[in-house]
């Protein structure tokens, strides 16, 4: 619902007329916002520009927009900036008009300065931002400010307010000597978090439309890289992210980190959101290569999202790999770009021959000045591609594993594990059976009308104790079409490489096209074995802390591939819930930093459907194998249980494989998530009530215990 878009000259000049069509372009999308009770105060709006000349007493001079609300947070910011090598001038209170605001905006107001800097001698433009960038890091440890933007390239001029509130209440916006060659702007509607001054955009190198479906999982993620990330600076990275802020916000962190430490905002940009590359022939080898390279560094932030950016030369646009939501493009005769949510927000009359068009799912363009000025998708991906030999270290470094999902034919107690795993008639009849002899999910009504799990009467798997949380406000399920070419179950197992570097043994890994693995496959991985089974006389708990603990052990120790196994189950030894050991691990070794170096198998009798599968993910494992179901398939096959085409006992396995990767990509699909790398770990269920705790304390283990005895 947001209005984002950027107005540039792709020949670099710099005029007051810009200003005036960008602040054009932010009033026409006015209506993609919202106002408070007071009928006033909007959700947020604002511009990024590069740094004006009218805003700085000389070239050498950068700029500190900053809401202050405590008195000591002016000298704290002149500290950081003193630990870098950066000279403070002074600040500058900025004029402002309150009564341009809302009640509700005037009563948040905090007080708004610039400090203005000096570049460090004998530093390159590229080396301050660096420089700016930690000085940023260090003044945000302590809290009573909020840095808008701290650079020597742009300046963020943004407020609690409506699109046609902004020029009025900032007369600099006004001045007839701010000159830009171009600017982004963006009003907000706000979804997901609260409207603060704080929240409003662009943030310090984009401003976005959309949400990030899967924010809490690729917050997850950066932190358990922990100072590990490949910079010099890690210690003062870290945390690379601010989980308080709204996910616009922790997105541009992230591209922030990637700029800063070197890369191209360009390149920074297409490896956070990347094209659906893995089911797209279109696309060149090398361009290929880029991607399947770069999802081996991280995982793709995914959701609704269309976002511009700047890093203060360069200007550009991208969109989601589903392109859910609009971004209209005009490139005039005369050089003026104009990218923005919707055509018609700048009256183009009087600049020549207009080319229009949109930018398509994945797509980027981008305006270089000081470069080949307007750049196509094709030309920025062909460059990208180039930069790195991508391809020969592929084929070095990254092992494909071929895919299949059987297990062996089950011996003689087949029932009593069934029964230990809390197999029901119904799994049975309406679960396994369709799935195996059709090769699909089995169709049912909507919704749940079966008892809630601790009144159900009877143990119910840990994965029924939880529900998914369905995609909210604007982010549309991804359709029929959309699944078959933009979602993928991909999976890559082994030591992630160092973020913010780019080396070829990052993609030393094995590369599997599901998450789903069979038996064979885990005799070739060779994972250490971890046992998730536990005596009586041993708490829960207990036997959670112990698995977590070896796990830890092996991921300190560079064992990469970590196998989560209840085999050793039996009439001594009852298995700890599935879910709530890869729980234990997952939340062990992210605390510890380790989660990037290890990657997380599950082998287990008690996953039979793709809920358990899609909370297993979504939890955190990586690769799964569910034991029991395919061994329950292949004995259904082989006593000509399966009807239909009476498939043998191999072909029953993979049917019903196929049929719980299709439900987990239904999953996916419903909360707007394409790549289960997004998935993975994403934490997208909620429980129901209480019913967690009951499981837990409420004597599960000993129920499981006499399910073994009978």
């Amino acid at each position: 619902m947001c209005g984002i878009g950027f107005v540039a000259d792709a020949r670099g000049r710099e005029s007051r007329e810009l200003v005036d069509l960008t602040l054009e372009a932010l009033n026409r999308v006015r209506h993609r916002g919202a106002v408070a009770a007071d009928r006033r105060t909007g959700d947020g709006a604002g511009l990024l520009l590069p740094l004006p000349r009218a805003l700085v007493p000389s070239p050498w001079c950068g700029l500190a927009m900053v809401f202050l609300r405590d008195e000591d947070a002016r000298e704290r910011i002149e500290r950081a900036c003193t630990a870098e090598g950066i000279e403070s001038f002074g600040w500058r209170p900025v004029p402002i008009v309150p009564e341009a605001l809302g009640e509700a905006a005037q009563a948040s107001l905090p007080r708004i300065e610039q400090l203005v800097l000096r570049r460090p001698l004998g530093t390159t433009l590229d080396e301050a931002e660096r420089r700016a960038f930690r000085a940023r890091k260090r003044a945000e440890r302590a809290p009573g400010a909020y840095v808008c933007s701290l650079s020597f390239r742009t300046v963020t001029y943004k407020a609690l307010c409506a699109a046609d509130q902004l020029a009025a209440f900032y007369p600099d916006l006004r001045d007839p000597v701010l000159r830009v060659p171009f600017a982004i702007f963006h009003q907000r509607f706000s979804t997901n978090t609260t409207p603060s001054w704080e929240r409003s955009q662009p943030f310090r190198l984009l401003c976005h439309n959309g949400e990030i479906n899967t924010i809490a999982g690729n917050v997850a993620w950066m932190q358990a890289r922990g100072g590990e990330l490949g910079s010099e600076d890690d210690d003062l990275l870290a945390p690379v992210l601010d989980g308080t802020g709204s996910d616009s916000a922790v997105l541009d962190n992230a591209l922030e980190a990637l700029v800063r430490t070197g890369r191209d905002v360009r390149h920074a940009a297409t490896m956070l959101v990347p094209k659906a590359w893995q089911a797209n022939r279109e696309l060149t080898d090398d361009v290929r290569a880029f991607f399947r390279y770069h999802a081996t560094l991280v995982e793709p932030w995914d959701g609704p999202a269309a976002f511009v950016f700047t890093d203060g030369r360069v200007v550009g646009a991208r969109l989601d790999r589903n392109g859910l939501r609009p971004l209209r493009l005009a490139c005039c005769e005369d050089g003026l770009v104009v990218c923005a949510s919707e055509a018609g927000v700048v009256d183009l009359a009087g600049h020549g021959r207009v080319r229009r068009g949109r930018l398509g799912p994945g797509e980027i363009v981008a305006v270089d000045p000081a470069g080949v000025g307007f750049e196509a998708d094709a030309d920025i991906m062909r460059r990208l591609a180039a930069g790195r030999p991508y391809r020969r270290w592929l084929a070095r470094n990254l092992r494909p594993l071929e895919h299949e999902v059987c297990a062996p034919v089950a011996s003689s107690d087949l029932t009593v594990r069934q029964v230990a795993a809390g197999y029901t008639r119904e799994d049975l009849t309406l679960v396994l059976r369709p799935m195996a002899s059709g090769g699909r999910e089995p169709v049912s009504s909507m919704g749940d009308d079966t008892a809630l799990p601790p009144l159900a009467g009877r143990v119910r798997p840990l994965a029924s104790y939880f529900r998914q949380r369905f995609a909210q406000v604007t982010n549309p399920a991804i359709d029929h079409l959309r699944e078959r070419h933009a979602t993928s179950l991909r999976t890559l197992l082994g030591r992630r490489g160092l973020l913010l570097r780019e080396q070829p043994q990052a993609s030393r890994l094995v590369e599997l096209d599901s998450f789903l693995v069979g038996s064979a496959a885990l005799r070739r991985l060779e994972p250490l074995h971890v046992d998730t089974t536990f005596r009586a006389g041993e708490s829960l708990e207990e036997a959670c802390a112990r698995i977590a603990a070896t796990a830890a052990a092996a991921a300190e120790s560079d064992t990469a591939l970590v196998l989560l196994t209840d085999a050793g189950s039996g009439p001594e030894r009852v298995a700890v819930p599935t879910l709530l050991a890869v729980g234990a691990v997952h939340h062990r070794l992210l605390e510890a930093g380790l989660r990037s170096r290890a990657s997380l198998l599950v082998e287990s009798d008690e996953p039979r459907d793709s809920h358990a599968l899609a909370c297993l993910l979504g939890f955190g494992a990586d690769a799964i194998h569910p034991r029991l179901a395919l061994q329950t398939v292949a004995a259904l096959a082989e006593a000509d249980g399966l009807g239909r085409d009476r498939p043998s006992a191999h072909e029953a396995q993979l049917r019903l494989g196929r049929a719980l990767e299709d439900g987990v990509l239904r999953v996916m699909a419903k909360m707007g998530i394409s790549d289960v790398a997004s998935y993975r770990g994403a934490r997208l269920f909620e429980a129901i009530g209480l019913a967690v705790e009951v499981v837990v304390a409420g004597g599960a283990a000993a129920q499981l215990c006499r399910n073994r005895s009978t």
